[in-house]
């Protein structure tokens, strides 16, 4: 993700109370974005990546930051991370996924996340992909909320759909006997 479209992406999050509580940093590569969530406020923070070497980048920069207590860093795939995910406390009120651009998983990976219970009720998860590759608006249960692209290069912020969208979109909340 460009430095500009990181910038970007940060000032739409201070605008909607975010980063805040616990932050998953999926495909985190350097570890900058959730490095970038915790020194702006977020309490702790989870980062997949399976790349070794880039997991002792990661160590090295939560190191240097002074942000190591507050990280736990997982060397595995993002498949089999939420396919087997550690312990936790409670879902995530942050979600960011930079996957590579041409990486055929990602709608999935959207579903996984939003289906089984990775994002808090109120959370927000953020997707950078490039301008050339389209998401549906709704990924069941997340649904697109906004996109901004620079260049080639666009992120995109879903919410997971309330359950009052259900009844909007045709299907009944209760059923009659």
């Amino acid at each position: 993700m460009s430095d500009r479209l990181k910038l970007t992406l940060f000032n739409m999050l201070v605008a909607r109370d975010q980063p805040r509580g616990r932050v998953l940093d999926l495909y985190s590569g350097t570890g900058a974005l959730a490095i970038e969530s915790l020194s702006r406020g977020a309490d702790a923070a989870e980062l997949v990546e399976q790349n070794g070497s880039m997991v002792g980048v990661i160590r090295q920069n939560l190191k240097h930051t002074r942000l190591e207590s507050r990280a736990r860093v997982h060397k595995r795939s993002v498949e089999g991370f939420l396919a087997h995910p550690p312990e936790r406390e409670e879902p995530f009120d942050l979600v960011l996924m930079d996957p590579p651009y041409a990486d055929p998983t990602i709608a999935t990976i959207l579903a996984a996340v939003g289906a089984r219970g990775f994002l808090a009720p109120d959370g927000l998860l953020v997707l950078g992909h490039t301008s050339r590759r389209e998401f549906d608006a709704s990924i069941p249960p997340l649904i697109l909320e906004t996109k901004r692209c620079h260049g080639d290069s666009c992120i995109s912020f879903y919410e997971l759909r309330p359950p009052s969208a259900e009844a909007a979109d045709g299907e009944p909340l209760f059923t009659e006997d």
